[in-house]
């Protein structure tokens, strides 16, 4: 999800719930204490230097049960880190406190911003001697396609 999806979907919404990827809600109470821009400027394994750019949230779970983040709230930090930040319309990252940090993608579903799993990836797989995934196809579908029958000319 990129910055201008979240601040459409802000506009809209009267709560604000974040969805973990197992369906558990974050505790209605949690902060955003951190909206930023993190560059990370890198070499692949195959020797290209590489830009990442995306914004970050940081969600934070406090004990401050009486205050709840509204969706004004949230628009007008987001709209502050743009201004003061120089942030762009770039995707989003969330950091949420599981047993260590964990890192999220953003996604919504119509009520809830769902949190989704991110993998890492190997991005020089040509250079790495790595082949593509091969299609997974059904049995069913195989054999349809390449069995005989009379009169298409196989037998």
């Amino acid at each position: 999800m990129k910055l201008s999806e979240i601040k459409n979907e802000l506009n809209q919404l009267e709560t604000i719930s974040f969805q973990l990827p197992n369906g558990e809600l974050v505790p209605s109470h949690f902060h955003v204490t951190e909206v930023g821009k993190i560059t990370k400027h890198f070499i692949d394994c195959g020797g290209t230097i590489r830009n990442e750019e995306v914004v970050n949230f940081q969600l934070w779970n406090a004990n401050d049960y009486d205050h709840r983040l509204h969706p004004e709230k949230l628009l007008h930090i987001i709209e502050l880190s743009e201004k003061v930040l120089g942030i762009e319309d770039l995707e989003i990252e969330v950091e949420y406190q599981a047993e260590t940090i964990g890192k999220f993608g953003l996604d919504f579903d119509g009520k809830n911003f769902l949190l989704t799993t991110k993998q890492t990836d190997c991005l020089a797989k040509d250079n790495c001697g790595i082949s593509a995934e091969k299609p997974k196809l059904k049995l069913s579908e195989v054999q349809a396609e390449n069995s005989c029958a009379p009169g298409n000319g196989c037998c």
